[in-house]
């Protein structure tokens, strides 16, 4: 298997469907990460962990409907070309 543009851009897509794929209430809250975090007061710096949850929010919310897009090409891609 070769390093190509295409399998670049498979792993990204695969690491955006991973992160679109994480549920809050099931997956993320067992392991500390759910909605009931406290995000800062007003003027303080966000910390790492609400930064990635709202970077999780964000990529859910952004990206369902590219998502599912990119992956019906990339499935036509693959039955036709292998």
């Amino acid at each position: 298997m070769a390093f190509t543009l295409y399998s670049l851009m498979q792993a990204a897509l695969l690491c955006v469907n991973a992160i679109a794929v994480l549920h809050e209430e099931r997956f993320l809250k067992n392991i500390g990460w759910g909605t009931d975090q406290g995000i800062g007061g007003f003027g303080e710096e966000p910390g790492i962990k609400a930064q990635l949850m709202n970077l999780i929010r964000s990529v859910r919310t952004v990206m369902r409907v590219p998502l599912i897009i990119v992956n019906s090409i990339t499935i036509v891609l693959l039955l036709l070309f292998g």
